[in-house]
C-alpha cells in the first residue's frame, strides 16, 4: 500500500474522544423501533440481578437455622427454594439473552442498510477520495461492532451496575463492618480499570486502523489481480501484504498484551478482599460477632462483587471500540453527497434529446488544472454526434457532466432547455443509457445483468438481445438467458460482455445513447455486429460517440473535436478533413499507423 494511502486511513482514523454523549444519544435512537423489547430486556436483567442476591442468603440460613442445629427437613425446604430460584434465573437469562441478541441484529441490519443506501447516493467523487476496502470496512466490521454495542453493551452495563449496588446493599445489611472491607479495594479496582482503559483504547483504534488497511489492500489487489500475475508481481504484493498483515498482528498482539495483564490484576484485587474477609470474619466468628454462615454468605457475596466489576471493565471496551466505530459510521452517514437533488426537480415525462452545453467550464477540484475550458455546443434530438481527440482532452467528463456525476464548475449543461441541476436525477439517468469500453457483469444470471432488478419482461429482454446480436451466443450457453454469471463476467469473452451491455442499454429503449469506446475491446466480426446493431440502436434518438478510431465516427452528424479540454473544431468528417486542422492530424495519424 502505498504511503499517501496509508496516510489517508491513519488521518481519518485520527478522531476524537472514545467516549461523546452524542453518540450515545445518535446510538440509542436506533433502539426507538423496539422500545418494548429493550423495556423487557432491561426488566429481566433488573431482575436477575436482585434473584442473585437471594443465593448467598439462603446458604446463610442453610447453615445456620437448619445444618448447625440439625433440622433436615428445613434443609430440605431450602433446597428446594434454592432450585426454584436458579430455575428461574436459568429462564430469565434466556429470555434477556434472546432479546438483546435480536435487538442487536435488528439494530446492525438496519444501520448497515441505511450505510449502503447513503453510500448509493454518493457522487463519484466521494469514491474518487475514499477506498473501496474503507467502505467495505465501514459496512461490515464497523457495524458488526455497533451490534456488540446493543447485544453486550448498553443494556447489560444497567445490569451489571445494578447488580453492583444490589450486591452493596446485601452486604451492608448482613454486616456493615465487613462491608467496608470488601470494598476497600475499589478504588484500587477503579484506577487499574482507567489506567488500562486509556492503552485499550489507543489499541482498538489501532485494530480497526490496520483492519481498514489489510481490507483496502485486498480489494485493490484482488481486483486488479490480472495485472499482478501479468507483471509477475505475485512477490512483492506478497511482501506488501505481509507488511500491513504484520502491522494489524500487531495491533491484535497489543489488546491481547494488556487483556493477558489486565484481568489477572483483578483477580489479585479479588483475592485481596476475600483474604481480607476471611481474616477479619473469621476473628468476627471466632468472637461470636458473626455466625458462620454470615461470613460463608459474605464471602459469596464478594465472589459476586466482583464479577459484575470484570463484566464492566469488558463493557467498557466494548463501548470504546463501539464508540470509535460509531464515530466512523456517523461520520459516513453525514457526509451529503457532493450532486444534491433540487428541492423541486422537474420531471421530463417525454424526453426529446436536445441537448446544450453553455461556456461550460469544470474541474475535479477547486485547485486542480481545468478539464473543461468554456464548452459549448448543441445537440438536437435525433441527431448523432461524435466526440474524439486525445485521451485527456475532456471527452469522458462531456458525458459525466451531461448525466450529472459531476456538476459543471460553471456553465449550464441542458436537457430539452433544462439545467440538468434542475431535473429529477431518477428521471435522467432513465432517459439515458451509457455503454462504456470497461463493462462491469454484476454475480447472477445473464437476465438478471441485462435487466438489473427491472421489471421487464422475457420477451423485451430476449427481444433487446436479438437486436444487438446477443441472442445468439446466449442460446448456445447451457442454461440460455439463466446462465450464471461469476462475478464481473470472468467466464464471459470480452465481445460477449460487451453485447451484454448493449442489450442492457437496448432494453430500456434510452432517448440519448452514449456510447463511450463501446467498441474498442471487440474483434472485427463482432464489431461488425455491434454496427448492425447501432444503426437500430441510433435510429431516432439522440446519440452521443466517443472514440479513439475514427473509423466508427466517419457517419456521425457532426464531430466535435477536443484537445486540451477546450472544443477545437466541429463538423462533418468532410468538412473536418477539408479543414486540415487537428481532426485532420488524427485521421492522417490512424491511418498511416494501418497501412
Amino acid at each position: 500500500m502505498s504511503e499517501d494511502k496509508t496516510r489517508s486511513i491513519h488521518e481519518e482514523e485520527n478522531l476524537g474522544a472514545v467516549f461523546e454523549p452524542r453518540l450515545v444519544k445518535r446510538l440509542l435512537t436506533y433502539l426507538k423501533p423496539y422500545r418494548l423489547r429493550v423495556f423487557i430486556s432491561v426488566f429481566l436483567l433488573l431482575v436477575i440481578a436482585a434473584a442473585e442476591q437471594l443465593g448467598p442468603y439462603l446458604t446463610k440460613v442453610a447453615l445456620d437455622d437448619y445444618i448447625v442445629p440439625g433440622d433436615f427437613n428445613g434443609l430440605v425446604l431450602i433446597v428446594v427454594l434454592y432450585f426454584v430460584l436458579y430455575l428461574v434465573l436459568a429462564f430469565a437469562r434466556i429470555g434477556q439473552a434472546l432479546l438483546t441478541g435480536w435487538v442487536g441484529e435488528k439494530v446492525m441490519y438496519d444501520i448497515r442498510k441505511e450505510v449502503f443506501a447513503h453510500l448509493q447516493r454518493q457522487t463519484l467523487t466521494y469514491f474518487d477520495r475514499n477506498p473501496v476496502g474503507r467502505l467495505v470496512t465501514r459496512a461490515t466490521n464497523d457495524v458488526q461492532t455497533l451490534s456488540e454495542i446493543f447485544s453486550s453493551g448498553i443494556v447489560v452495563v444497567f445490569g451489571d451496575v445494578f447488580m453492583l449496588i444490589m450486591i452493596i446493599v446485601a452486604m451492608l445489611l448482613l454486616n456493615w463492618q465487613l462491608a467496608i472491607v470488601a470494598v476497600a479495594v475499589v478504588p484500587f479496582v477503579v484506577w487499574a480499570t482507567f489506567f488500562f482503559r486509556r492503552r485499550l483504547r489507543d489499541a482498538f483504534r489501532e485494530v480497526r486502523v490496520q483492519t481498514a488497511a489489510v481490507n483496502s489492500f485486498l480489494q485493490e489487489h484482488l481486483s486488479g489481480i490480472r495485472i499482478v500475475q501479468l507483471f509477475t508481481h505475485e512477490k512483492s504484493t506478497a511482501r506488501s501484504f505481509a507488511g500491513v498483515n504484520d502491522s494489524l498482528r500487531s495491533g491484535h498482539l497489543w489488546t491481547v498484551n494488556l487483556f493477558s495483564v489486565f484481568f489477572p490484576v483483578l483477580e489479585i484485587l479479588s483475592a485481596v478482599a476475600v483474604a481480607m474477609i476471611i481474616l477479619r470474619g473469621g476473628n468476627m466468628t471466632l468472637t461470636d460477632a458473626i455466625s458462620i454462615g454470615t461470613l460463608i454468605a459474605f464471602l459469596q457475596y464478594v465472589e459476586r462483587f466482583f464479577r459484575p466489576i470484570r463484566e464492566l471493565a469488558e463493557k467498557w471496551n466494548i463501548f470504546q471500540s463501539g464508540m470509535a466505530s460509531a464515530e466512523r459510521v456517523f461520520d459516513l452517514l453525514d457526509t451529503e453527497p457532493a450532486i444534491v437533488e433540487s428541492s423541486s426537480p422537474i420531471s421530463l415525462p417525454a424526453l426529446s434529446g436536445h441537448i446544450e452545453f453553455e461556456d461550460v467550464h469544470f474541474s475535479y477540484n477547486d485547485y486542480g488544472e481545468e478539464v473543461l475550458k468554456g464548452i459549448d455546443f448543441i445537440i438536437e434530438p435525433g441527431e448523432t454526434i461524435a466526440l474524439v481527440g486525445a485521451t485527456g482532452a475532456g471527452k469522458t467528463t462531456i458525458i459525466n457532466l451531461l448525466g450529472r456525476f459531476y456538476d459543471a464548475t460553471s456553465g449550464k449543461v441542458k436537457l430539452d432547455g433544462i439545467n440538468v441541476r434542475d431535473l429529477d436525477q431518477d428521471d435522467l439517468h432513465r432517459d439515458l443509457a451509457y455503454v462504456s469500453q470497461d463493462i462491469f457483469l454484476f454475480s447472477g444470471t445473464i437476465r438478471n445483468n441485462i435487466a438489473l432488478g427491472d421489471d421487464f419482461t422475457d420477451e423485451q429482454i430476449q427481444n433487446a438481445a436479438e437486436r444487438v446480436h446477443a441472442d445468439s451466443f446466449i442460446k448456445r450457453l447451457p442454461s440460455g438467458y439463466d446462465e450464471p454469471v461469476t462475478e464481473r463476467g470472468g467466464t464471459l469473452s470480452t465481445g460477449q460482455r460487451q453485447l451484454l451491455s448493449f442489450a442492457r442499454a437496448m432494453v430500456r429503449d434510452p432517448k440519448v445513447l452514449v456510447l463511450d469506446e463501446a467498441t474498442s475491446s471487440v474483434d472485427p466480426e463482432t464489431e461488425a455486429h455491434i454496427q448492425d446493431a447501432l444503426k437500430v440502436m441510433m435510429k431516432d434518438r439522440t446519440s452521443i460517440i466517443v472514440a479513439h478510431r475514427l473509423s466508427t465516427v466517419q457517419r456521425a452528424d457532426k464531430i466535435l473535436v477536443m484537445h486540451k479540454g477546450c472544443l477545437r473544431e466541429m463538423g462533418t468528417h468532410a468538412e473536418l478533413l477539408k479543414k486540415r486542422g487537428i481532426y485532420w492530424r488524427l485521421f492522417e495519424l490512424q491511418y498511416k499507423r494501418v497501412a
